[in-house]
């Protein structure tokens, strides 16, 4: 079996074949995948009304390496398919289960950190660094939980590059409308995590079309994005109640930022000198020291 099929596009192919206590188990994930992500498989196996073991063989049956890598695979489901009123009452579940809700927080955080550093590919960050070093414009976006991550990479791009162009619009059209003039020697930066964009990919696929390299930053081999995506930076994400954790994906963002200034430095150095006249004459930044 293709190890970057879907937990439901496994269930659906091996169902035909499950044991009666195994399309129950089946039945009740596909139907619960919120709350079964909260389960152990003593807890599932009771909810059911089947063993621990066979929960257990269950998961192996899917060809996942046991529960641990099941529940992994159910939490995915979660994030790429729940609602947020689903998302809210997972974390309700949650709450009850673990320590309190600062300390459950940051250590997911620390996990997602940990998991993206793990499997992160190298050779493609350098290649999106050099990508972006050398590209004539910059086009990026991010919509909804994402816009802020794509102001934040323009807000420092825009200090380094001439054309930088962080997308805008209510709709699928005034986006593609912004990017219909992008070219072969430019680059297009998608930005999207669960639940993914459809204008995000709709974009992406445009700025392929007309040859523009294309970059995406997103969580997985479940995201629409690569399709269309020539260079995947992947980080890993969460879901904590309506909010979306993308802690990681801005650490890999802020590694991208260092390494494209420490690429372009020279031409940073002058814009920097420039900026901090303008600053300082304007009195951007607040110099007052508190006594």
């Amino acid at each position: 079996m293709d190890e970057n099929m879907s937990l439901m596009d496994r269930i659906n192919e091996k169902y035909p074949k499950f044991s009666k206590g195994q399309k129950r188990i089946a039945d009740f994930i596909r139907e619960n995948y919120d709350l079964a992500s909260t389960y152990t498989a003593a807890k599932l196996g009771k909810e059911v009304g089947v063993s621990e073991s066979t929960v257990v063989r269950f998961a192996c049956e899917l060809d996942y390496d046991g529960y641990p890598e099941l529940l992994k695979a159910v939490a995915s489901t979660v994030r790429t398919h729940s609602t947020s009123i689903q998302r809210l009452e997972t974390a309700y579940k949650r709450s009850e289960q673990k320590e309190d809700l600062l300390t459950s927080i940051l250590n997911s955080d620390r996990a997602r950190i940990k998991e993206t550093l793990e499997n992160i590919d190298y050779e493609m960050f350098d290649r999106v660094v050099d990508v972006i070093s050398n590209a004539d414009s910059i086009y990026i976006l991010g919509v909804r939980g994402t816009w802020y991550v794509a102001g934040l990479l323009g807000h420092y791009f825009r200090m380094i590059f001439d054309k930088v162009y962080v997308l805008e619009g209510n709709d699928n059209i005034d986006t593609l409308e912004q990017i219909s003039r992008i070219k072969s020697n430019d680059c297009f930066i998608g930005i999207s995590f669960p639940r993914y964009s459809q204008r995000t990919r709709t974009a992406m696929k445009l700025a392929k079309s007309h040859g523009a390299k294309t970059i995406a930053i997103t969580d997985g081999v479940e995201s629409p994005l690569l399709e269309y995506a020539d260079y995947p930076l992947i980080a890993k994400s969460d879901v904590m109640a309506i909010v979306d954790s993308l802690t990681a994906p801005i650490s890999v963002i802020n590694a991208l930022i260092v390494a494209v200034c420490m690429e372009k430095k020279d031409d940073l150095e002058k814009r920097l000198h420039v900026l901090e006249e303008l600053w300082d004459e304007y009195k951007v930044y607040d110099d007052h020291m508190i006594e």
